[in-house]
């Protein structure tokens, strides 16, 4: 019997622990969005309702925070793929991911120059990225194939390299909404030519 309390009384605190770690990643992208890498890290703690020692000690370092924003950003991407491929019809599934990517991009864009700021070349956080968000573009785009929505020589990193594109142009403000409606343009002229 006490054995049975030990046990839940483990789980409890990982619980605790990983919501803890959720919201301080929620809070962190948007004070990091809003404020820059200077964001201050108590006021971090403090929004997510934690106090210092338990952000520190998710997270040692203001890059180890960054880094984990960023990576969190990604999983997002790679667990959504899965989720929309066993939810939505392919074209759905794939107009969906493009769009989550979209707000990817406006992540990465206040992100990674903070990370540059700090790390000088933050090299390895990002290259781990790349094979996830690949990998869910390439199994998104093959099953949009399969089904016949897509055309079969369309390839897959043309549609990310649009949308970067389009993030890429600083001097429109409203680069996203632009990116959104170009998910729409992508996806339709995807379609098999008759």
């Amino acid at each position: 019997m006490a054995m049975k309390r030990s046990q839940s009384s483990d789980r409890r605190p990982r619980r605790d622990a990983q919501r803890n770690r959720e919201r301080i990643l929620a809070v962190a992208k948007q004070a990091f969005s809003q404020y820059g890498a200077n964001a201050s890290l108590d006021e971090i703690a403090k929004e997510s309702g934690v106090g210092p020692g338990t952000l520190y000690r998710h997270f040692p370092s203001r890059e180890d925070l960054l880094a984990a924003v960023y990576r969190s950003e990604v999983e997002k991407l790679a667990v959504a793929e899965r989720q929309f491929a066993e939810t939505l019809p392919p074209i759905e599934a794939l107009r969906a991911w493009m769009l989550l990517f979209v707000d990817f991009i406006a992540a990465k864009q206040i992100i990674a120059p903070a990370l540059n700021a700090l790390l000088g070349e933050p090299k390895q956080v990002f290259e781990g990225s790349h094979a996830q968000i690949w990998e869910a573009i390439r199994a998104l785009v093959k099953r949009a194939i399969e089904s016949g929505y897509i055309r079969e020589d369309l390839d897959p990193i043309d549609l990310l390299r649009a949308l970067i594109g389009v993030a890429n142009v600083a001097s429109i403000p409203d680069w996203q909404q632009s990116a959104r409606r170009l998910v729409d343009i992508l996806i339709l002229g995807s379609r098999p030519i008759k």
